[in-house]
């Protein structure tokens, strides 16, 4: 029997701007640059008029993409957008209320996962992931140490998949490699310079099948 060697995937968190057309085209040329498991799109501070006309917008270039598009929060806007799934950034609760509501039909997944009670807690609910750190967490250049140390345990003994925050610098994907997560997400680490969205995508997946270890699925 063969077995099939992984490796962490990229997710990217959507940048904050209420242009929806500067974020279909910052996103189509973000996910040219390589392999993307899947989008996360955040409301920032904007209304439900404007996040709705940006979903519309983004959810069919990350989708022709080959890519997975998840709204964080808004399920009217996720299903009118026919997004893939909603990513739950609440508490336990929020995310019990989802999975009852939308789940198979949808991917929901997500959870304010600060501790490892609290980690614990969503992994009961059977996401279908669980997310260490905050969508904008990314203030330094590596990821959080608290969601790297998260991560190594949880990947250590659930099979739930983990998406980790990453950091600003691109690079910061291998230690989040190096927990057996099995994703990365990142955002100012690929959108800071918009116009070299593709190549940092590009050189992130480059170093990740360098250098990031290997799982069997």
């Amino acid at each position: 029997m063969s077995t099939t060697e992984e490796r962490l995937r990229l997710v990217l968190v959507a940048p904050e701007t209420d242009d929806a057309d500067a974020a279909a085209r910052m996103i189509g040329e973000a996910l040219r640059g390589g392999d993307v498991a899947s989008v996360i799109l955040p409301q920032y501070g904007m209304d439900d008029g404007r996040f709705q006309k940006l979903a519309e917008k983004v959810v069919p270039v990350v989708q022709q993409a080959g890519a997975a598009a998840l709204v964080a929060g808004d399920s009217r806007v996720a299903g009118r957008a026919r997004a893939d799934g909603l990513h739950i950034a609440g508490g336990v609760s929020d995310l019990a209320e989802a999975i009852g509501k939308h789940a198979p039909k949808l991917i929901v997944g997500g959870g304010n996962a600060q501790d490892r009670h609290r980690a614990l807690e969503i992994g009961e609910l059977q996401p279908d992931y669980i997310f260490f750190g905050k969508l904008d967490g990314d203030i330094k250049p590596g990821a959080h140490p608290k969601n790297l140390a998260l991560a190594e345990w949880w990947a250590s003994m659930v099979e739930i998949p983990c998406i980790v925050m990453g950091g600003a610098d691109p690079a910061s994907v291998l230690a989040v490699a190096e927990t057996g997560a099995e994703f990365a997400a990142l955002r100012l680490a690929v959108f800071a310079d918009p116009a070299r969205a593709a190549a940092v995508v590009q050189e992130v997946n480059a170093l990740l099948d360098q250098k990031a270890p290997r799982f069997e699925l």
